[in-house]
């Protein structure tokens, strides 16, 4: 559906893209996840052939649409007519309603009428603006502009959708609308590309994640081998309380004193059996154990670092 190799953009001084590979299959719902400024809008506006990138490969629907420096315009066109995109910021005709809007734009993919008529009603209801489909759109808010940026996404029924962090500025409700309406164009059978920022965005609906980190992909995976892969990383960190001192110089583990008989120990896994038998080696028991898991945000932010 969507393959990038060894993808290069540099802005001046500026390795925006740093020789990127990701591949989106069909039917996925991928989650394109990275701090601001790590380079997503830059792979999805590459994509789109709206900048050009100095080095590497694009393939959309299994055509090469970009090799080295060039596009090529004719394949790229005719991918762009099965794809559906939402920036992250665009400006929207203010002195129009949402029904020209979406009007106007599904005239340019050259829809009947008739036909875009129905599928503009369709789309309002599906992201809650048809009781406001008169009302202009300079007096919308930011999260009702984000419900109509979907909207023309979709108009022209796209097999790929890419959305660029579409979930911001949205409240809890809106963003809960938003995931189940990417989960109802899987289960339509379409392909979802989006980036994000924030890691809640992405653990609840996606099959596939990328995290991109300075231009570079970290890592390409579902979210359990994620969490397996970098849960060393992040580690363990367990705090127990004893019945007496214990001398943990023999350890392998980060221990920290918290007081006479209180210690903080942080270790690469669930290590709480062996310390059990660490403390009885020593004549001692254990009073009090808490084990605290990474989660995937902390997982995430050790990633980036």
């Amino acid at each position: 559906m969507l393959r990038i190799e060894n993808l290069v953009k540099v802005y001046k001084d500026v390795r925006a893209l740093d020789g990127l590979n990701l591949e989106v299959k069909h039917g996925q719902i991928y989650g394109f996840l990275g701090p601001n400024g790590a380079g997503k809008s830059t792979t999805i506006l590459s994509v789109l052939g709206l900048i050009f990138p100095q080095e590497g490969r694009i393939e959309l629907f299994g055509e090469e649409v970009f090799r080295d420096g060039k596009y090529d315009e004719n394949k790229l066109v005719e991918a762009k007519r099965r794809i559906g995109y939402m920036p992250e910021h665009a400006t929207l005709w203010e002195f129009l309603t949402p029904m020209q809007t979406l009007d106007i734009i599904g005239e340019a993919f050259g829809i009947p009428k008739t036909e875009r008529e129905k599928r503009a009603k369709e789309l309002l209801q599906l992201v809650n603006l048809w009781e406001v489909r008169d009302k202009k759109v300079g007096k919308f808010s930011k999260g009702m502009r984000q419900r109509l940026l979907l909207a023309q996404a979709l108009i022209n029924d796209p097999e790929l959708l890419i959305l660029d962090e579409p979930m911001t500025g949205l409240d809890p409700t809106g963003i809960a609308e938003f995931k189940e309406i990417i989960r109802e164009q899987k289960k339509a059978g379409k392909t979802v590309f989006f980036s994000s920022h924030i890691l809640a965005h992405v653990e609840e609906i996606c099959d596939t994640v990328g995290v991109i980190v300075k231009g570079k992909l970290r890592v390409e995976d579902n979210l359990d081998n994620i969490k397996r892969e970098f849960l060393m990383r992040a580690g363990y960190t367990i705090v127990l309380e004893t019945n007496k001192p214990i001398d943990f110089s023999g350890a392998e583990w980060a221990v920290t004193p918290l007081g006479e008989r209180k210690y903080r120990i942080v270790a690469p896994g669930d290590i709480r059996e062996e310390i059990h038998d660490f403390v009885a080696s020593q004549g001692a028991k254990i009073l009090t154990m808490q084990v605290k898991e990474p989660s995937l945000e902390e997982i995430f932010l050790k990633m980036i670092e």
